[in-house]
């Protein structure tokens, strides 16, 4: 007999950094498909945010409605300009991999929302 759970599969950004955007896509394409939510280290570059959207709707059937995304950025506190431009730096040479995506197949997932602070999953009743 087979145990059924929610599984979260964490993707640090290095796994994916060296990847095009089509296979990175592909490749969190796949992960959801199995019913998994990813949790991204980073966020995806809006492109690929749309190639994912776009390679989802085309696979839609009635094993797999689409995907719900959220990314949230953290925010600097400090009104001081030299925090301000350490964070601009920084963004600058992180790039993506700053703040957190979460995907997750819409069969499982119901809703995310998000603030500046966090995400918040709702799950499907069965």
């Amino acid at each position: 007999m087979k145990k059924e759970g929610l599984v979260l599969q964490f993707m640090p950004y290095s796994e994916i950094e060296s990847l095009d955007s089509q296979k990175r896509v592909d490749k969190l394409l796949k992960i959801v498909k199995e019913n998994k939510i990813v949790l991204i280290e980073g966020k995806l570059r809006p492109t690929e945010e749309a190639m994912l959207i776009q390679k989802t709707m085309e696979e839609i059937d009635k094993n797999f409605t689409g995907v719900e995304i959220a990314t949230v950025q953290p925010k600097s506190e400090s009104d001081k300009w030299f925090v301000k431009m350490r964070k601009v730096f920084i963004n600058f040479l992180l790039k993506y991999q700053s703040g957190m995506t979460v995907i997750g197949p819409a069969s499982v997932v119901k809703e995310i929302k998000k603030n500046p602070d966090n995400i918040q999953l709702f799950m499907k009743e069965d």
